[in-house]
């Protein structure tokens, strides 16, 4: 396999910190690394020649633009939540400049993060994340939505990660998988309830694992260039079953947890909703056509199965 130059934002993140190793490991490309603090990265540079650390913020891109020209491949993992000014400037102004500043004759691929939070169940943009979604969200689907305005379009590859599990001593935690140690806490009161819901999830070795085949094989002619990073469709009371055998928790009695009931719930506990809580609360199939994973291109899974979830993640079971 020809060795390509790669540019790749978000490194010292979780999927980051999977998606460097990989291609480490497992490739002899050239690697730019791009972030703003390299002491967040735990994944080891010195083991092999051609790995190169810049030092950088996304919303100072431009100082980049000699290496940007030299691009074989650029794997846009960033992306920034919690200032709003901020998270607009990163998550659409300076990822779509980033993009602009390739050379469209030289780069074969870009492979872009989005999220499938803005995609409905036919795998199309989901008006809702604009007008209710979180900053996150609002600006993952304005980004989306002009890709197709930039010369690299035809090239662009955008995943849309389901829930995104990962993280172990030597990588970060995602956000969801920060939260693990309190399943069994929760899964002795959610055991009494039936949800009408489904959802996705992916391992962020998994992710790694799609972006490094996709690396040496971009999609070529009819090939789909927006794909759904996630495990087969699993429903809700099917995650609890499967989370109830693996604590030991038996179940007796599930009460339907009809939306009626859940309003009434969160009026006694008080809890707080913001719009895309609440659209997110009556939408509740949080599904996807044709969901991607390594099983796709011929290889086995790191993580397929709550039961692999759980175990893979140090969650112990109920002694």
């Amino acid at each position: 396999m020809t060795s390509q130059r790669i540019f790749i934002t978000g490194a010292s993140g979780c999927i980051g910190h999977y998606l460097v190793e990989t291609l480490i490991q497992s490739t002899k490309h050239e690697l730019f690394l791009l972030m703003r603090n390299p002491a967040k990265l735990q994944v080891d540079c010195t083991v092999r020649d051609g790995i190169h650390i810049l030092q950088g913020d996304m919303r100072h891109i431009e100082q980049f633009s000699e290496v940007l020209k030299t691009v074989d491949t650029a794997i846009l993992t960033a992306t920034a939540w919690g200032d709003p000014t901020e998270t607009f400037d990163v998550n659409v102004n300076k990822t779509l400049e980033l993009m602009r500043l390739l050379d469209v004759e030289r780069c074969q691929q870009v492979i872009y993060f989005s999220t499938a939070s803005i995609l409905n169940r036919q795998n199309q943009p989901l008006p809702e994340a604009e007008r209710l979604g979180t900053d996150y969200v609002r600006t993952k689907y304005i980004c989306h939505q002009r890709l197709s305005q930039l010369a690299i379009a035809p090239k662009v590859t955008t995943v849309f990660p389901t829930l995104v599990f990962g993280g172990d001593k030597h990588k970060p935690y995602s956000h969801l998988s920060g939260g693990l140690d309190d399943v069994l806490k929760w899964i002795k009161l959610i055991r009494f309830f039936r949800v009408d819901g489904s959802f996705h999830f992916v391992h962020a070795q998994d992710i790694a694992n799609v972006v490094t085949h996709l690396v040496d094989h971009p999609p070529q002619g009819k090939d789909p260039r927006e794909l759904v990073l996630g495990s087969e469709t699993i429903r809700v009371n099917q995650a609890i079953r499967e989370l109830c055998r693996y604590f030991g928790v038996p179940i007796r009695l599930q009460i339907p947890l009809f939306l009626q009931l859940a309003n009434v719930l969160i009026v006694l506990f008080r809890i707080q909703m913001a719009e895309w809580d609440r659209f997110c609360l009556t939408y509740r199939h949080f599904s996807y056509q044709n969901p991607v994973s390594p099983a796709t291109f011929g290889q086995v899974p790191y993580c397929s199965t709550i039961e692999d979830l759980m175990t893979i993640s140090g969650v112990p079971r109920e002694s």
